[in-house]
């Protein structure tokens, strides 16, 4: 339970409703989580969560716009039934979500809603075609207010709920609206103003759910049921019913159910619909193989690792679903913007109704229909939504893609950055080290080198010393073992072999503890880093015993990467490693980054991160979501690689790449630009039909269904402009680099 809900529970006696509940001071307080149909208009959901909170026993009411569903905390002494009625009271439908994602939303508000508004539509046709050949005006009337009636039905309701809880969403401005309309005889203009609110309003659903579908893609990846064997026998099971340890049969061509190990068979898999990768990975028994992928030939036989809530699919779909309830920095100026903008507008209206009449003697009927207009215009429905459906329409778009951004501040950060800053090995290498060179110093042998340095290495996670493991192995050479371990974190590390300390590290490492290094010795160091190797050093207390050379080749896709982040627009690239001057000097180099830093302790990445952005402003930081998180934390976007397999990645980064694929990158930056510039286009189109209606409205331009049709109009326009960032492709995969840079800025720390 949160502080602020502890604080509420001594505040009240115990309850959030003021005392009225008789709740002990360590119950907690239920959770619910309800699926909501209707829910269109941004500024609706936020006057719908304030309604909720505002319950007897609510202790707080959250409303994902994006994924339409409701958070709500209660205490016990409230069921969740009670809710469910109240958010239907609102106008809004409502299921309760129970323990996943539901695949299936229901059907029956949604066309309860489409049904009156087609008789709505009926009936106001009927009307003007009895009105154009004469019938008595009280039949055509009967009409026109049947239309109203029909069509009105769920926006009167709604309003009530809002006067009830002293809100003024756009359900309550509209039905003042027609209500005024009514009052002063124009029926038939009234009922225009229905019928075109409810139809924009079944349209605005319409494009709002396919723009949801996103999300609804990912439920669907996932089948339901899998081939369980348990006691000797083969059952189909629900995949709530599959526990940790069963065995999961997948035949070829089906999707994987849940997380789990390969340990039987080998097979080909589709693992796109996770990491977007384009070709099928291979399997083989030992190897993770996540929910929602695809079986190739063969068939396998998995042993369940994760509960269907924890696999890496329902992670992923609830974090996309967290990322767009996440409110961008725009969006929360628009939300600003829109708390003071409504009332204000409704305050201006009744002065314009007034007013004129009252001080200037001029016609009330007049004046009056212009201040309904005023109300009609002044719905912010355009511009509130604006933001929120471009942020749900890319990062959904982006999810399905393998690119996970965690937040609409995060997407509207990617697509301003003008520097990236990239840790070199595993995110710029292969990560896979190889020694290829091993230089003995005079009284000793090759093989004695690699004995040492392997029996130190042995107790290290570093990737370089994986490096020297393998070599020893793949020569035989016996592996003594050591104790006393310790590490010099950014150096090397020593122990004890056979009770005489030993070290290998960086020549740092050397300098630290005083040993000295030959002539001939540094002058092999040089040449070696000159070739863009790492050298290490291995040594006793008291002397050199040679160098081990280790070589980390570049990601064949890390050129395109950069080629494709300099036509996205990212202007300043720069490599940041704990290696040598030499090392950097020559992947840079083959890459085509212009800067780099070499030599560099994990709290020198974070001091130039910082210095970065003091010279820069915004930096992302590019690394493997495990290794230098205090950089990733501190950059302004941080963006990992390889999510799939790493839960580090998936809860720390701000940006995950889930594939193992650099090339992903510049399709994030590209996508996150789109989605600024299209949130940017739907606010100033939005202001710009208020201001041109509010205009033409004093000119005595602008009538009441005029005013509803630009309204609806704008909104459809702008979420079908942000539905546009579904669509969007990387266009940078298959071009080709162009001719290889010379790195230029370079420093090193000694």
């Amino acid at each position: 339970m949160s502080e602020k809900v502890g604080v509420r529970k001594q505040a009240n006696g115990g309850c959030s409703c003021g005392g009225g509940c008789a709740v002990s001071a360590e119950e907690k307080p239920d959770h619910t989580v309800l699926r909501l149909e209707g829910l269109d208009c941004a500024d609706c959901a936020a006057k719908l969560e304030k309604k909720v909170s505002e319950i007897p026993g609510v202790v707080e009411a959250r409303v994902n716009f994006g994924a339409s569903k409701m958070t709500v905390q209660h205490w016990n002494t409230l069921e969740a039934g009670s809710i469910v009625k109240a958010v239907k009271e609102a106008g809004y439908g409502a299921e309760v979500e129970r323990g996943k994602p539901m695949k299936d939303q229901p059907e029956g508000f949604k066309n309860k809603k489409v049904i009156l508004t087609v008789i709505s539509g009926i009936l106001l046709a009927t009307g003007l075609i009895l009105s154009f050949f004469g019938v008595s005006g009280s039949v055509v009337v009967f009409f026109y207010f049947a239309s109203m009636l029909t069509g009105g039905f769920y926006t009167a309701r709604s309003a009530l709920s809002s006067l009830r809880s002293l809100s003024m969403d756009m359900n309550f401005l509209m039905t003042v609206a027609v209500v005024g309309a009514a009052a002063i005889g124009e029926w038939a203009e009234g009922a225009m103003v229905v019928f075109l609110f409810s139809l924009g309003n079944t349209l605005q659903a319409y494009t709002m759910e396919k723009t949801r579908n996103s999300i609804r893609a990912l439920m669907d990846l996932s089948p339901r049921e899998a081939l369980v064997r348990r006691n000797g026998e083969e059952v189909r099971l629900a995949v709530e019913e599959i526990n940790i340890g069963d065995i999961i049969i997948v035949k070829p061509g089906e999707r994987f159910a849940m997380d789990g190990e390969v340990i039987l068979g080998g097979t080909d898999v589709n693992q796109a619909p996770i990491t977007g990768e384009s070709m099928p990975v291979k399997k083989k028994p030992g190897d993770e193989v996540h929910a929602g992928t695809v079986n190739g030939q063969g068939s396998v036989e998995v042993k369940v690792t994760k509960l269907v809530e924890d696999t890496t699919l329902a992670r992923i779909i609830n974090l996309v679903e967290e990322a767009q309830a996440q409110k961008a920095p725009s969006q929360q100026f628009v939300d600003v913007f829109a708390k003071y903008y409504t009332p204000a507008v409704v305050v201006g209206a009744v002065l314009v109704a007034t007013v004129p009449w009252l001080a200037f003697g001029q016609p009330f009927q007049l004046w009056f229909e212009r201040a309904l207009i005023l109300l009609v215009i002044s719905c912010p429905c355009a511009l509130v939504i604006s933001t929120p459906v471009s942020i749900v329409a890319a990062i959904g778009s982006a999810a399905r893609r393998g690119v996970l951004i965690k937040g609409g501040a995060y997407l509207e950060e990617a697509g301003a950055l003008k520097v990236i800053a990239f840790d070199k090995t595993g995110t710029l290498t292969a990560g896979l080290p190889e020694v290829t060179d091993v230089i003995a110093a005079a009284g000793y042998i090759q093989e004695k080198v690699v004995e040492i340095a392997a029996a130190i290495e042995k107790r290290s996670q570093h990737p370089l010393a994986d490096a020297i493991i393998r070599y020893a192995r793949a020569r035989n050479i016996a592996v003594p073992d050591a104790d006393d371990f310790q590490s010099f974190t950014g150096k090397g590390a020593g122990a004890r072999i056979g009770g005489e300390a030993y070290y290998v590290g960086s020549r740092r490492l050397l300098e630290d503890l005083n040993i000295p290094l030959a002539s001939v010795l540094i002058k092999h160091l040089t040449e070696l880093q000159d070739r863009g190797k790492t050298a290490m050093i291995v040594g006793t207390a008291d002397e050199v015993a040679g160098i081990i050379a280790v070589a980390d080749s570049s990601r064949e896709s890390g050129r395109a990467t950069v080629e494709g982040l300099r036509r996205a627009g990212i202007t300043k690239l720069v490599m940041l490693t704990g290696d040598n001057a030499g090392t950097a000097r020559a992947i840079a180099a083959e890459l085509g980054i212009n800067e780099y830093r070499a030599e560099l302790l994990p709290e020198d990445k974070l001091d130039v991160i910082r210095s970065l952005q003091a010279e820069c402003g915004r930096v992302a930081m590019v690394g493997d979501g495990v290794n230098d998180a205090p950089a990733l934390a501190a950059a302004t976007v941080g963006i990992a690689m390889g999510g799939a397999g790493t839960d580090t990645a998936l809860e720390t980064a701000d940006i995950v790449l889930m594939a193992d694929d650099l090339t992903k990158l510049p399709y994030a930056v590209y996508l996150s630009r789109r989605a600024l510039r299209v949130i940017k286009q739907n606010i100033a189109f939005s202001l710009l039909v208020k201001g041109v209606f509010i205009a033409a409205t004093f000119a005595g331009f602008a009538n009441l269904w005029m005013a509803v049709f630009a309204d609806t109009g704008a909104a459809l326009l702008v979420i079908a402009n942000g539905m546009r960032l579904m669509r969007v492709e990387d266009p940078y995969r298959q071009q080709e680099p162009s001719p290889t840079r010379s790195p230029s800025v370079i420093y090193a720390k000694a």
